[in-house]
């Protein structure tokens, strides 16, 4: 009988399956617990922890690695500058966030875990290209008159971002519900741009087609 022939072991995944396996598990368990260790994962994974090392060189380079890709996914979902062009910067601005949330949604954990931790600068580097789609849609709503102009456009965009990470985090808190989650995300995006939110929610819906339709 030959080596390969022995009874009761299991067939060799290759390395390139491993490392696929291990960044699947840690998505499904980071989501459920962001704090979870590196055997956690492992196991979750079917692999022995001196495994993960083969392929990361720490817990650190795992999660770096889920949550950069995951921006990328995210980034890659955006609807693109030709596909928001003939918008009016509010329309715009909505419907950035109504995509962002649709993307984030069912992973607010993992979208918490990727703002906020070490890893947020390459996070923030995969996020450049949605960060000056904002920055445009506030400068042309500072420049027709439609959005506030106490502070610049650069400010005004880092705002709206705040505002839409805020929504987030109470989401994510609260249990709310995508729906909710998703006018409140809208909502609070151009509110933070000076658009009144009665005004605001009247246009949620028809702002959100577009994206949908791309969905």
């Amino acid at each position: 009988m030959t080596t390969t022939d022995q009874p009761g072991r299991a067939p060799r995944r290759d390395a390139t399956a491993n490392r696929a396996a291990l960044i699947e598990a840690a998505r499904s368990v980071l989501q459920q617990d962001p704090d979870a260790s590196l055997e956690t994962i492992a196991s979750a994974a079917g692999l022995s922890r001196r495994a993960v090392y083969g392929h990361f060189p720490s817990r650190d380079d795992l999660v770096r690695e889920v949550v950069t890709g995951g921006a990328a996914r995210i980034a890659g979902a955006m609807p693109s500058s030709s596909e928001l062009a003939d918008l009016p910067p509010a329309a715009r601005l909505a419907a950035i966030a109504v995509t962002l949330w649709a993307e984030v949604s069912h992973v607010r954990s993992m979208a918490r875990v990727a703002l906020r931790s070490p890893f947020a600068e390459s996070v923030a580097e995969v996020f450049a290209p949605l960060r000056a789609q904002v920055r445009t849609a506030c400068a042309l709503g500072i420049d027709e008159g439609s959005m506030r102009d106490d502070v610049d456009a650069d400010t005004l965009a880092r705002l709206v971002e705040a505002a839409c990470i805020a929504v987030l985090d109470e989401a994510t808190r609260s249990g709310t519900s995508d729906e909710v989650g998703r006018r409140m995300v809208v909502l609070s995006a151009l509110g933070t741009a000076g658009i009144d939110w009665r005004t605001a929610l009247l246009s949620e819906p028809a702002a959100a087609d577009p994206v949908e339709s791309h969905a």
